[in-house]
């Protein structure tokens, strides 16, 4: 891939904050409470005052009017170096799609607070409700001249960070329908929602949330009522990327790590990784991780050249392939680095655990795959 004299300062400027930053275990155990916070505030603000947390973001809201590309660029850096900005990700999709479709005053106030450092969070999955978003049961009802929420949500990733969170919630219909969707601008402090921290193997990062009789008023509508799930597609482009970004640096990072044990670890009177199945299998990794990339850059590409269009095949390819080749990667270097990939004392075991749930997140693999099949004509009502 060719990069620009742009894009290329870009990377080299990342690489080299990230390695002064965050080049050793030991900084990234200090900015992190020992490895148990995905994100590191201390870290967001320096990054912000960059200006990389806008670099996507248009410049009348402080950002840096870069393409989808550079933000590629930009994610498979920090997560190749494990940089522990895990409130990134929610931030950057849920201000996109304000961008699309928020009122003059709510582009201000999230677009300009996520350049500067402010998490934002989304709600969307409920406890009935993962892979299929139609089934969407959290109600908001029309009251006076205003909304009343009640229901739940769950699996929203940093809601315990964010200021305020974007609301998917149905104002009509009955769940199951795609029509009666509506987002909305909710303050994490709104009266009414309680955010309830959920416990996983990475940490701190997911919550439920509870509304009960949580009011707001009628400008908290983003976008048009009724119309969530048009709007919603319309962000699957980005969404998809990002995480693919996310997991082609994490595969790389799993990779460049058990290539440098292999290097070093002797057995039999002889490094590792002069042994041919080792020697092949790393090989093998390393095709794997640049098909992903050439799949990502191309589809971030099209975006960039055409960022209204839908991209659905493309979009969830690079989703699949890239978290896919992240678990595969990561799996395989563990066995490799044998019980050392195992415990606490090196990164692997962080990198396996992200890397699984990437294939869940975000549309899981076999969501995908029916996303991809069916822009082939090939679905169950073929039957």
């Amino acid at each position: 891939m060719e990069w620009s004299d742009e894009q290329r300062s870009l990377v080299e400027a990342v690489r080299d904050f990230c390695r002064r930053e965050v080049g050793t275990r030991e900084q990234r155990q200090n900015l992190t409470n020992g490895g148990r916070e995905p994100h590191s505030p201390e870290l967001y603000r320096r990054m912000a005052d960059l200006g990389w947390l806008g670099l996507s973001l248009p410049e009348e809201f402080d950002g840096g009017g870069a393409g989808m590309t550079e933000l590629c660029l930009f994610l498979e850096e920090t997560a190749r170096a494990m940089a522990p900005i895990g409130g990134f990700t929610t931030s950057i999709i849920v201000a996109a799609t304000y961008q699309r479709f928020g009122t003059p005053a709510q582009k201000k106030l999230i677009l300009s607070g996520v350049a500067r450092g402010v998490i934002e969070a989304v709600a969307m999955s409920e406890p009935e409700a993962g892979s299929d978003v139609a089934n969407l049961s959290c109600r908001a009802e029309r009251r006076d001249d205003g909304y009343v929420v009640n229901g739940q949500k769950t699996w929203c990733s940093n809601a315990h960070l964010a200021e305020h969170i974007l609301l998917v919630a149905r104002t009509s219909g009955r769940a199951g329908d795609h029509h009666g969707l509506t987002m909305f601008l909710v303050p994490a402090t709104a009266p009414g929602l309680t955010v309830s921290g959920i416990d996983t193997m990475g940490g701190r990062e997911v919550n439920d949330l509870y509304f009960t009789d949580c009011v707001l008023p009628a400008d908290a509508v983003v976008g048009e009522v009724d119309n969530g799930w048009r709007q919603l597609m319309a962000g699957l482009n980005m969404e998809r990327l990002i995480l693919a970004s996310i997991m082609l640096g994490t595969a790389q990072r799993a990779f460049d790590d058990v290539v440098e044990y292999v290097k070093n670890r002797r057995q039999f009177r002889r490094p590792i990784g002069s042994f041919q199945v080792i020697r092949h299998r790393l090989a093998d990794l390393a095709t794997e991780i640049e098909c992903a990339r050439l799949l990502v850059y191309d589809t971030a590409a099209a975006v960039d050249r055409s960022p209204d269009t839908m991209l659905p095949r493309e979009s969830s390819m690079a989703k699949l392939k890239a978290t896919e080749t992240a678990r595969r990667v990561a799996l395989d270097a563990m066995q490799m680095m044998g019980g050392y990939g195992y415990t606490t004392e090196f990164d692997m075991e962080r990198l396996v655990r992200s890397s699984i749930v990437s294939t869940v997140y975000g549309g899981a693999s076999e969501i995908q795959r029916e996303i991809i099949a069916k822009t082939y004509g090939l679905s169950d009502r073929m039957l």
